[in-house]
C-alpha cells in the first residue's frame, strides 16, 4: 500500500537535512502532515512513482534553498523542483503552491532556482529555526488553498485528473541566475519558424563559414532563436524528440555515455518508417536549458518527448527513461534499468521497443531496428562514445582527442566499423586543419574503406569516404556515388545531406544544392553545418539581406564566430569600415581566418601596409593549409599573377577550399582570365 499524500512536501538537499528536520518537526507539531523523505529510494522506480504522486497531490511545496543547493546543479532535489515547477504551470496563479525557504545567507537575486521560486515570497529560517509565525502562515495557506480547490474554476478545467502522472523530469535543465536575468532584460524566446521548409525558404535563415573548407563546429551551443513567423503546420501524432539523457553519476564524468545513449536511441527510433524523430542537433540544443517539456515539444513540433538519466559506476549502470505526452505531461511509459554496462545495447533495444509500442507506431513487415554502432566489446564502445563527444567541437585539440579515442576503440575491437568511420573523419579534419600531409589523408581514406568493408549497410563509411573524395582527391563522381549511397541507406543522415549539397554547388548545380540544404534544415532546424553551407551559397548569389539574418542567427546559436560572418557580409556589401570594426571583437580562436578578412578590408580602405601585414602572418603560419585563402586575398587586391600562383599551389596541395572556386565572390576578378578556365578544366569542373 502506498503512503498517503501529505499536505506539505519538504524538498531539500541531503546536506541540509539538519536544517530541514526542525522545520518538519515544527509543522508536524501543529498537526500539519509533511512529506519528509529520509530514505535511499531516490532515483529508482519507487522514488519515481512515490515522489511524483506526493508532489502531484500535495497542497504546498517547500523547497529548502541554501549554498548546498547552489553547489549541486544536478542533485535529486532538483528533480523534485522540476516537478513542482511543472505543477505550478498547470495550476496557474489561482493559489499559492511554492513556499521557498532559505536556511542561510544565499542571495535571492543570485539563487539558481526555477522561475516560480523566484516569483514567490521567500522565508529565511536560519539553520531551520522555525518561529510560530511561519507555522501559522503555512496553516493559513493550506486553509486558503482548500477553499479555492472547493470552488469550480475554468482555469483548472483542463488540468489533468487526480490520477494522472505529472511530468517527472530527469533532466538537469534547471534555471540559472544569469539566464533568468537575461530573460528579464528582454531576451528573445526560442521559437520555430524553421521547422517547415517553406518558412526556411521564405525567411532565409542561413549560416556561414566560407573562409576555409569545413573549418566548422557541427554543434550549436547555448542561445535562443528569435521568431519572425511561427510554424503553423500541425504536429504529427506519431512524433518524438529524444532529449539528452542526464549524467547522474557521482563524479559527473559520464556525459559522453549519457549523450551517447540518447544519440543511439535517436538513431534507432529514426528507423521506424512512420515515426517522425527530431534530429540530434535540434534535440540536443536544449541540453542544460530550463525549458519545460511542453515548451520544448512545441518548438520542436513533436507530440512526445523521451528523456532520462544515466547513473554509471564502474561496470554497473542505472538508466531511467520516460516517455511523456507533451500537451498534458502524462507519462505514457517509464522504467528504470539496473544493468551491467555490457548490456547497454539490450537496454537501448528495450527502450526503443517500449516507445514504439507506446506510440503504436507499426514497423514495416519483417523490419528490425538495430544500432549501427554496436560491438561486443564494452570498452571499445565507451571509447567510441568518447570520440564522438570530443569530435563534436571540431577544434584541433578536441579532434586529436577524438582520433585517439577512436583508435583505442579499434585496438579493442578490430572489427568495429563505426570507430573506423570516426578515425576517417577526425584524421581528415586534422589534416585539413593542421598538417596538410598526403599521408594523413591516405590514412583517413584507408579507415573509411575499412569501415565500408566491415559495415557495407551503414552510411557512415560512405559519408566519410565521400568527404575525402570531394575535398581532397577532387574525385567528384566518386564522392557523389558515396553520398548517394549513404543517403540511400539513411535518407535522414544530416552530415551526408550537407556534404552532398556542397558537392552539388561545386559542380555548378546551385538550385539542387539550395533545395537539398533547405530540406536538411527543415529536418534539423538547428544544424549549424547546414546553415553555414546554405548561407555561403546565398552570399555567392549576392543575397546579403538573408545573410545578415544568418549572422543574427549565428549569434544566437553561437555557431562559429558570428562577428566574422557579419564582417564578411559587410565587406562584400561595400562596407569595409564596418567589416574591420566587427573583426576587432572577433574570437581569438579563429584569428587566422579573421586575418584573411582583415587583409581584404584594409586593402579596400587603402591601408596597404596593414593589409600586407595580415597577409604575411597567414603565409608564415599556415601556407600549407590556407593556400586557397591566400589566393583569395591576392585576387581581392587585383594581384592576378600572385592569385593564380597560390591557386596552383592549392591544387598541388589538394586544398579543399578549391571546392568553392566556381562560386566564390572573392575571385570575381579572375573569372575572365584564361588561367581561371584552365584551372577549372584541370579540376574537371564545368566552366
Amino acid at each position: 500500500m502506498s503512503e498517503p499524500t501529505k499536505a506539505v512536501f519538504l524538498s531539500y538537499a541531503s546536506q541540509d537535512a539538519a536544517a530541514a528536520r526542525p522545520i518538519c518537526d515544527a509543522l508536524r507539531a501543529a498537526g500539519i502532515e509533511v512529506w519528509f523523505d529520509q530514505s535511499e529510494l531516490r532515483g529508482g522506480d519507487v522514488w519515481d512513482q512515490t515522489i511524483r504522486r506526493q508532489i502531484r497531490d500535495c497542497a504546498l511545496f517547500l523547497p529548502i534553498i541554501s549554498n548546498h543547493t547552489q553547489a549541486r546543479p544536478e542533485g535529486y532535489f532538483r528533480l523534485e523542483w522540476r516537478l513542482a515547477e511543472q505543477r505550478t504551470h498547470l495550476m496557474g496563479r489561482s493559489r499559492t503552491f511554492v513556499v521557498p525557504v532559505c536556511v542561510d545567507d544565499t542571495p535571492e537575486a543570485e539563487a539558481d532556482v526555477p522561475d516560480s521560486f523566484s516569483a514567490a515570497q521567500w522565508t529565511r529560517l536560519s539553520a531551520g529555526t522555525t518561529p510560530p509565525a511561519f507555522v501559522e502562515r503555512i496553516g493559513r495557506l493550506l486553509s486558503s488553498n482548500e477553499q479555492i480547490a472547493s470552488k469550480p474554476a475554468r482555469s483548472e478545467a483542463a488540468a489533468p485528473p487526480a490520477n494522472a502522472n505529472l511530468h517527472a523530469a530527469t533532466s538537469a535543465r534547471v534555471d540559472n541566475a544569469a539566464a533568468r536575468h537575461a530573460a528579464a532584460a528582454g531576451r528573445p524566446k526560442l521559437a520555430w519558424l524553421l521547422l517547415a521548409g517553406a518558412v526556411v525558404i521564405a525567411a532565409g535563415y542561413f549560416a556561414l563559414d566560407r573562409w576555409v573548407l569545413a573549418k566548422r563546429a557541427v554543434e550549436p551551443g547555448a542561445g535562443a532563436i528569435q521568431a519572425v513567423a511561427p510554424a503553423q503546420n500541425a504536429i504529427p501524432e506519431k512524433s518524438i524528440a529524444v532529449l539528452p539523457f542526464v549524467d547522474m553519476s557521482e563524479k559527473k564524468d559520464q556525459e559522453y555515455f549519457s549523450d551517447g545513449l540518447a544519440e543511439e536511441l535517436i538513431d534507432l527510433l529514426a528507423q521506424v518508417p512512420n515515426l517522425k524523430v527530431t534530429a540530434r542537433t535540434s534535440s540536443f540544443y536544449f541540453k542544460g536549458k530550463s525549458e519545460d517539456i511542453a515548451t520544448i515539444a512545441q518548438k520542436l513540433r513533436v507530440a512526445h518527448v523521451l528523456e532520462g538519466s544515466v547513473r554509471k559506476a564502474g561496470n554497473t549502470m542505472r538508466v531511467t527513461a520516460q516517455l511523456i505526452r507533451a500537451d498534458n505531461g502524462y507519462h505514457l511509459w517509464s522504467k528504470t534499468y539496473d544493468q551491467d554496462v555490457k548490456d547497454i545495447f539490450k537496454v537501448q533495444d528495450e527502450i526503443a521497443a517500449a516507445v514504439v509500442a507506446a506510440l503504436k507506431a507499426q514497423l514495416l513487415p519483417a523490419q528490425q531496428i538495430s544500432s549501427r554502432h554496436r560491438t561486443d566489446n564494452t570498452e571499445a564502445y565507451t571509447e567510441y562514445l568518447l570520440g564522438n563527444q570530443f569530435r563534436v567541437h571540431d577544434a584541433v585539440e578536441t579532434n586529436q582527442q577524438a582520433l585517439a579515442a577512436y583508435r583505442n576503440a579499434v585496438a579493442l575491437d578490430a572489427g568495429y566499423a563505426a570507430a573506423y568511420s570516426g578515425i576517417a573523419d577526425a584524421q581528415w579534419r586534422l589534416a585539413d586543419q593542421v598538417s596538410g600531409q598526403a599521408a594523413d589523408y591516405a590514412t583517413a581514406l584507408a579507415a573509411a574503406e575499412k569501415a565500408i568493408e566491415l559495415a557495407p549497410d551503414s552510411p557512415e563509411g560512405y559519408w566519410a569516404r565521400g568527404q575525402l573524395r570531394n575535398y581532397y582527391y577532387f574525385d567528384w563522381h566518386g564522392a557523389e556515388e558515396d553520398f548517394q549511397k549513404a543517403l540511400a541507406l539513411d535518407a535522414n543522415f544530416v552530415p551526408a545531406q550537407v556534404r552532398y549539397a556542397e558537392l552539388l554547388a561545386t559542380l555548378g548545380r546551385m538550385s539542387d544544392a539550395l533545395a537539398m540544404l533547405r530540406r536538411t534544415i527543415a529536418l534539423d532546424p538547428l544544424s549549424v553545418a547546414a546553415w553555414r553551407s546554405l548561407a555561403g551559397l546565398l552570399i555567392d548569389e549576392g543575397q546579403f539581406a538573408e545573410a545578415r539574418l544568418a549572422a543574427h542567427r549565428l549569434t544566437e546559436l553561437r555557431g562559429g564566430d558570428p562577428r566574422q560572418t557579419a564582417s564578411l557580409i559587410d565587406l562584400f556589401d561595400g562596407h569595409p569600415d564596418q567589416a574591420l570594426a566587427e573583426l576587432q571583437t572577433s574570437s581569438d580562436s579563429r584569428r587566422l581566418y579573421a586575418l584573411v578578412l582583415t587583409a581584404m578590408a584594409n586593402y579596400t580602405l587603402g591601408h596597404s601596409t596593414e593589409s600586407q601585414r595580415a597577409l604575411d602572418a597567414i603565409v608564415a603560419e599556415r601556407a600549407m593549409t590556407l593556400a586557397y585563402q591566400i589566393a583569395e586575398i591576392h585576387a581581392w587586391r587585383g594581384e592576378r599573377d600572385q592569385a593564380f600562383e597560390w591557386l596552383e599551389r592549392a591544387r598541388r596541395q589538394h586544398d579543399g577550399g578549391l571546392t568553392y572556386i566556381k562560386n566564390d565572390r572573392s575571385l570575381v576578378s579572375l573569372r575572365n582570365d584564361p588561367r581561371y578556365h584552365a584551372l577549372l578544366r584541370e579540376l574537371k569542373l564545368p566552366e
